[in-house]
């Protein structure tokens, strides 16, 4: 009964992570193991556009190895120009901002995109990673965006510039 409960909780897990931003997934293994792709939208940058892949464990994976409410650490990220750059109010400091996040277990670990702007290259850099209290994760992917010779608005005019 125990075990029906927790397959249980998994499944609504698992299906309130799908969304009208999950643009792929497809099976990697017999166990039904999926790698997800989620399209994300930076609310503070329009014309960027990022695709995320992550793992998500199946059922029979989750069955055979325990640690049922728990997805692996594994992401990977990639960002384009979609159009015109709108910077907004963007956080310029050295740790930019997150922009996007997701549970990856019942509890406390989360995947997630930070946002970070490189004034001396013109770029904006998202970085893919996850968060775990106990032991955090050395797993990460980058993706650049160049704004040099790109059609790009800063709403609050832009950084460094004596304009």
């Amino acid at each position: 009964m125990q075990k029906f409960f927790g397959f249980l909780v998994v499944a609504l897990i698992l299906s309130a992570c799908g969304g009208k931003d999950e643009v792929g997934e497809f099976k990697n293994d017999w166990l039904g193991n999926e790698i997800k792709i989620r399209q994300l939208t930076d609310r503070k940058v329009e014309g960027v556009v990022c695709h995320l892949a992550y793992f998500d464990r199946g059922v029979w994976d989750r069955i055979g190895k325990g640690n049922w409410f728990e997805n692996p650490s594994n992401s990977s990220i990639s960002c384009l120009q979609s159009g015109p750059i709108t910077v907004g109010n963007i956080d310029l400091d050295k740790s930019g901002e997150e922009v996007f996040d997701q549970s990856q277990s019942l509890v406390f670990k989360q995947l997630a995109v930070r946002r970070i702007y490189d004034e001396n290259t013109d770029s904006l850099m998202y970085v893919s990673f996850t968060r775990k209290p106990v032991d955090g994760s050395a797993k990460m992917s980058l993706s650049t965006v160049p704004l040099y010779g790109a059609d790009v608005t800063w709403t609050r005019g832009k950084p460094g510039s004596t304009d």
